[in-house]
């Protein structure tokens, strides 16, 4: 016996008409008309009275009729629970930068489907839950198991503190923090670098305890010369920085990902040359004692990944 025997059965109830229930169920008349006397060979009753119009159900008919259609709830709740804890099994959890989570991970779990899916006889496409948090947060996630992956923003001078010996990284991409600033009327940017103590460039700062703020003190702190800048709003989101910089409220360091599509329109302009710029990387680490199987084979292939690109040409 079909289950879809089953379904067309609960159509056929339902329309009262083979031809409706034949269409509904994208099947030649015919060939439902079939499937529905196969049915009822297997019970072993007619379960519809054919004679006639509209068609009834028999006393047969509407006993499994009421039967199937438990059944069949009882079944499609057991799929969908089945599925939603496979899902939830799999689901990997991944915890980011705000900046990170909007402008790379997308593309980047994109990627690592697409690479995924090359290998012979897999067909299967990694499922993640993403939380975006500080970088404080991130890793004190990881080290409490409370997330499989921490991606992030890397700089020698501003070290992730996680041992190596549990711990281990892959280096994804990278990123580069620019100053930028809305245009005036001829395309030049409204807010500049260095700026000047009797004329200080208004600043749309991060706090200094995040980590784009440090890296803003890391940019200054090398800088060609001493800037004058007037801290005028502060937030440790760049998404907010970002916002408050297209409305003209001041100089702000982003990550170019994240402004490339303003930087193209025009909307933003580059407030500072390389000098006043900084290039991080991005990496994702993971604890060597998680051996959740979805993130073993996520690593693995992460790690074909990042082999094949580091590859010359």
């Amino acid at each position: 016996m079909d289950i879809k025997w089953i379904e067309d059965f609960l159509s056929l109830a339902a329309t009262r008409n083979f031809s409706r229930s034949a269409d509904h169920r994208n099947v030649t008349q015919p060939a439902f008309s079939r499937r529905i006397r196969a049915l009822e060979a297997w019970i072993g009753a007619e379960l519809v009275d054919r004679s006639t119009y509209p068609l009834t159900l028999t006393v047969a008919g509407k006993l499994f009729n009421d039967a199937a259609s438990e059944a069949i709830k009882l079944l499609t709740d057991a799929r969908n629970q089945l599925r939603s804890e496979h899902t939830a099994h799999n689901m990997l959890r991944v915890t980011a930068g705000h900046s990170l989570a909007l402008s790379f991970f997308p593309e980047w779990l994109d990627k690592l489907n697409d690479a995924s899916n090359e290998k012979p006889g897999t067909h299967s496409s990694f499922s993640a839950r993403i939380t975006a948090t500080t970088i404080h947060d991130s890793v004190l996630a990881l080290t409490e198991g409370e997330c499989d992956l921490l991606l992030c923003f890397y700089h020698p001078q501003l070290p992730i503190l996680l041992n190596p010996d549990q711990y281990e990284y892959v280096t994804v991409g990278s990123e580069r923090v620019i100053p930028v600033s809305a245009p005036d009327k001829s395309g030049a940017p409204l807010f500049r670098l260095p700026g000047s103590k009797t004329k200080p460039t208004r600043l749309l700062a991060y706090p200094a305890t995040s980590f784009l703020g440090r890296v803003m003190e890391l940019i200054l702190a090398n800088a060609p010369q001493a800037p004058g800048l007037l801290t005028s709003y502060e937030s440790d989101m760049a998404e907010l920085l970002k916002r408050m910089a297209l409305n003209g409220h001041g100089l702000a360091w982003l990550p170019q990902r994240s402004v490339e599509d303003e930087l193209d329109e025009g909307k933003l302009v580059a407030a500072g040359g390389d000098a006043w710029s900084l290039e991080l990387e991005i990496r994702v680490f993971r604890s060597l004692q998680n051996k959740r199987p979805a993130l073993t084979r996520l690593w693995e292939t992460l790690l074909a990944l990042s082999a094949s690109t580091s590859k010359p040409a």
